[in-house]
């Protein structure tokens, strides 16, 4: 199935003329993950997202894959066992977007973790995430340390421990994960917004209307089985249901700030300590670093979180005490973002102490909601969520459903036979015209599709590579006007944006043009960008 912008009428067209097995209603990391399993299992599966794919927590995180160091302090070691099997695995699926990065962590005085601590700490996990042998923990000395990464604190330094996370993209992971449903056969849609559900006469989900937000159109969708996989906006779903009881959302604020690497010229990711207890990442991506993350509380809009002064200050602050050469000030930072965690409230808790475990919750009229949890974890809260509808489903018409087997699935993009340098380099050679530097941008967004994108740009596109990468975003990936590609399909408006300005109107008049949109859509979409922009690129007090 394609999966084609132009294509979308079409689409709206089957998800009212057909019905299906499961509606799932969230377009993140874990909608695409379910969705992608359910297909798999023989179900018929369509899934609607009210804005644009992965725009939510999965747009917004830390961008790494990680096996979740920090959560033996908590003593979480089934989600350290666990995410760290699931890492391994979107390693071997996805291997263009999770990409090993040696994680240096300073000891400090004052710290968390002292050397023995630290050194046992790693160790465990180590043991607990299946960590091959050849990338497990080596301690140092403060001389060595310093030897990794001179940039830091001498006076507070006193060794450090190495250990390897996975760097990734979240939007560029969710899109794979639905590329790879839809072709399968899975009719997934963004900016088709929820407005209520449908009942049968005993009061069971037996559909939902939704909305275009393109057009205003109702649209009625049949489906046996509804998931709720919206993040933040669990709860949103689980009161128009009348099942919001007991157990309820808990949503903190994580921000990021990105700064040129020239200003802080780290030679690797650090992994360091904060006065107040917490721990952050700075994390060098290609010319710029970022750094974050915070964790606060958070009430405000759920569909624009924001980062405030408090939090970029609060995050520079953290950097030059570690970093104390660097004197990093407020106009050093290029672009931010803000994400919001959907954790299980307990009582009495900090954010930081909240569980990152995810939970199912299954209401009389049978809307089946999954809350919490984490990005590296979603595949296993996929198969969770579809075990819930398989078994409902036997038990209702005596079918048979296969087994998860999405473990064994190479993910859009994920064919590659050697490393993403060597791919690209391989790339190259075929075309010869492009700098192999500009090739392995794309293979670490696309992958093995990398090819068609060259290939676009030599015979369509006058070897345009940006405007061959937004034709293959719209036709591939859904991708419905300029805050889609600049900001989740590629990722420039938080690692490029002082260049990528230069070329906002071009593309924009690119999707406008394209897609045929009147002026009143034109100007909606507009006004959605200016929104995500001003939150890119400006702090509140």
């Amino acid at each position: 199935m394609p999966f084609s912008a132009r294509k979308r009428t079409q689409y709206i067209q089957q998800l009212q003329a057909e019905p299906f097995d499961l509606l799932v209603v969230g377009g993140g990391i874990t909608g695409a993950g379910i969705a992608l399993d359910a297909i798999t299992r023989g179900l018929k599966v369509c899934l609607i997202e009210k804005s644009d794919f992965a725009s939510g927590t999965s747009s917004r995180s830390t961008k790494l894959i990680h096996g979740g160091l920090r959560y033996l302090k908590q003593l979480e070691f089934g989600i350290v066992r666990e995410v760290g099997q699931e890492r391994a695995i979107l390693y071997k699926n996805a291997p263009h977007i999770v990409i090993p990065e040696r994680m240096l962590l300073p000891i400090v005085e004052g710290g968390s973790l002292g050397k023995y601590s630290t050194s046992l700490g790693l160790y465990v996990y180590d043991r607990l995430a299946g960590v091959e042998k050849e990338e497990r923990r080596n301690m140092l000395s403060k001389e060595a340390t310093l030897e990794k990464e001179p940039l830091l604190n001498t006076e507070i330094l006193k060794g450090g421990g190495m250990y390897v996370e996975y760097r990734s993209d979240d939007a560029r992971l969710t899109i794979e994960v639905l590329k790879s449903a839809v072709e399968r056969g899975a009719l997934c849609i963004n900016y088709v917004e929820f407005s209520s559900f449908l009942l049968d006469a005993n009061n069971k989900i037996n559909g939902a209307v939704a909305k275009d937000v393109f057009t205003g159109e109702t649209i009625k969708i049949a489906a046996k089985k509804i998931i709720n996989a919206c993040g933040p906006w669990v709860d949103d779903l689980r009161k128009t249901d009348n099942s919001l009881k007991k157990k309820r959302l808990h949503l903190t604020k994580g921000i990021h700030i990105v700064i040129k690497k020239e200003r802080l010229p780290l030679k690797q990711a650090v992994y360091f300590d904060v006065k107040d207890g917490r721990m952050i990442f700075a994390i060098p991506r290609g010319k710029k670093v970022y750094i974050g993350t915070t964790d606060t509380n958070y009430k405000d809009d759920t569909n624009f979180p924001f980062a405030t002064k408090q939090d970029v200050q609060y995050t520079l602050d953290a950097a030059n005490n570690m970093f104390p050469s660097a004197n990093l000030i407020m106009d050093d930072v290029e672009s931010t973002w803000s994400g919001l965690r959907p954790l299980i409230h307990e009582d009495g808790k900090s954010p930081s102490d909240l569980s990152r475990k995810d939970e199912i919750f299954i209401s009389d009229s049978g809307l089946i909601s999954i809350a919490g949890g984490k990005l590296t974890g979603f595949r296993k809260m996929a198969e969770r969520s579809v075990n819930v509808v398989c078994k409902q489903l036997k038990i209702e018409e005596q079918r048979e459903f296969n087994k998860c087997s999405t473990e064994h699935i190479k993910l859009s993009g994920g064919n590659l036979d050697k490393s993403p340098a060597d791919y690209a380099r391989d790339l190259q050679d075929d075309f010869k015209q492009f700098y192999v530097d500009d090739v392995l941008n794309l293979v670490l967004k696309y992958g093995s599709n990398t090819q068609y994108i060259l290939a676009a740009a030599q015979t369509n596109f006058k070897d345009d590579l940006l405007l061959a990468e937004a034709e293959y975003c719209l036709e591939n990936e859904m991708t419905n006007n300029l805050s889609d590609f600049i900001i989740r399909r590629s990722g420039r408006l938080y690692f490029e944006r002082p260049t990528i300005s230069n070329t906002m109107q071009l593309l924009d008049d690119y999707y406008n043009q394209q897609l045929n949109y009147t002026a009143e859509l034109i100007s909606s979409n507009h006004q959605l960008f200016d929104k995500e922009y001003h939150d890119v690129v400006a702090f509140r007090n």
